[in-house]
């Protein structure tokens, strides 16, 4: 999302009750994590769910990755004025290749990045690579439904109050997401077979577990 209007409709968007699900899920998956340190969220976007592991753990600092300088720039508009701003950072950069810190990290979280990759092993290498033991591990994405017309159906359902750019990026996402088998095919072949592939909604899988 490198134009600056397809981003700016995104970051706009009502996302609120979503990302909220997400935090609240990674404290489900992970009870108890109580979470110091640094959280490296990958394909981060306009930052919100960084904000929202900051407000969310105290304890933490989030290092946010983009691809888009777009989004990047829309972060660090958002960085300056927000109460967490100082323990969130955002770096801009494509995996393979991102500049991003060094380690260790207390969680590595991505949301909605998998599907817009050509190459979706980079993702796992990336998760590889920054992962140590015991690292928190949480990937949720959309899913790939059986065709075009359960795709559209799931547009109408989920954002036909959204602006039509927003529609049509819904629909291309879910036919290029994975599916749940596509997507312990790319683990096991990354070497992170221990995670756990979840089914969490009719267009949502979930990849989560510890290094």
């Amino acid at each position: 999302m490198d134009d600056p209007v397809q981003a700016e409709a995104y970051a706009a968007a009502d996302f609120d009750a979503a990302h909220s699900r997400i935090v609240d899920a990674f404290e489900a998956c992970f009870p108890g994590a109580g979470l110091e340190g640094r959280v490296l969220d990958l394909g981060c976007g306009p930052g919100d769910i960084s904000f929202r592991f900051a407000a969310r753990y105290p304890a933490c600092t989030v290092i946010g990755v983009d691809g888009s300088s777009a989004m990047i720039r829309l972060a660090n508009r958002r960085r300056a004025d927000d109460a967490v701003g100082e323990r969130v950072r955002f770096v801009e950069g494509l995996l393979p290749g991102a500049p991003i810190p060094d380690g260790p990290y207390a969680a590595i979280v991505s949301n909605s990045l998998l599907h817009h990759l050509h190459r979706p092993d980079v993702l796992w290498q990336a998760i590889d690579a920054h992962a140590d033991r015991g690292t928190c591990i949480y990937v949720a994405d959309l899913r790939r439904p059986q065709d075009a017309d359960t795709a559209g159906r799931l547009v109408s359902e989920y954002a036909a109050d959204e602006p039509e750019i927003l529609q049509r990026d819904f629909y291309n996402s879910l036919l290029a997401a994975f599916t749940p088998a596509e997507v312990e095919a790319q683990l096991a072949a990354a070497g992170l077979a221990g995670l756990s592939v979840e089914v969490i909604s009719d267009r949502h899988l979930l990849v989560h577990g510890t290094r």
